[in-house]
């Protein structure tokens, strides 16, 4: 399988979760200016909505967006407990999860990546993601991962998207849990390879 993504994008998420199941995939990136592969190839022509990630399946099918290629990764591999079992109420409170930070988190970072969005837009995404990270400050105080006490695709996923915190000048050193959170997946070991084969750490 081939990966699609794009350095320290969401779909490092995707990355991660590869890593953590032990599942071999060849990375293929994706320049966003461009919209071209490493390959020279048309990305447009892979995915005509132009976003990372992209799963290219063993059969040459192509299955998109982040949350699905996570499930799909992990669902692989079961014995690696990334995902709860289908069917049961632990999963849909994965989905639940994946669906906030998909829909409400991922998204209130977007206007903050493009600095003609003005002002005033750009305080209001900023308060409406403080709100959102004490939500998760209170639910990760008391626990290591967002399902409990297991690591699951919803935390590679949180773990991405926060990334993003410092690159747009969001200051969440207030928020201890959050802080935790974030430096405890960083010291996982997959998540250390995903982000050395993308170059985003420094040995």
């Amino acid at each position: 399988m081939k990966l699609y993504y794009s350095p320290g994008a969401c779909s490092l998420a995707s990355h991660i979760v590869a890593r953590e199941a032990g599942i071999e995939i060849e990375l293929e990136k994706v320049d966003f200016s461009s919209k071209r592969t490493r390959g020279e190839i048309d990305f447009l022509t892979i995915n005509p909505k132009g976003n990372v990630p992209v799963l290219e399946l063993d059969d040459g099918s192509f299955l998109t967006e982040g949350p699905a290629i996570m499930q799909f990764l992990a669902d692989l591999k079961p014995e690696h407990d990334l995902v709860p079992r289908n069917g049961t109420m632990a999963r849909y409170r994965l989905q639940e999860w994946l669906g906030f930070i998909n829909s409400d988190l991922h998204t209130s970072y977007t206007p903050l990546f493009n600095p003609a969005t003005p002002e005033p837009i750009r305080s209001k995404k900023q308060e409406v993601l403080f709100k959102y990270y004490a939500l998760l400050e209170r639910t990760l105080t008391p626990q290591q991962w967002l399902l409990g006490d297991q690591f699951s695709v919803a935390d590679a996923y949180l773990f991405t998207i926060t990334n993003w915190a410092r690159h747009v000048g969001l200051d969440l050193s207030w928020l201890p849990a959050i802080t935790a959170f974030q430096q405890r997946v960083a010291g996982r070991p997959q998540v250390r390879e995903a982000l050395l084969a993308e170059g985003l750490l420094r040995i």
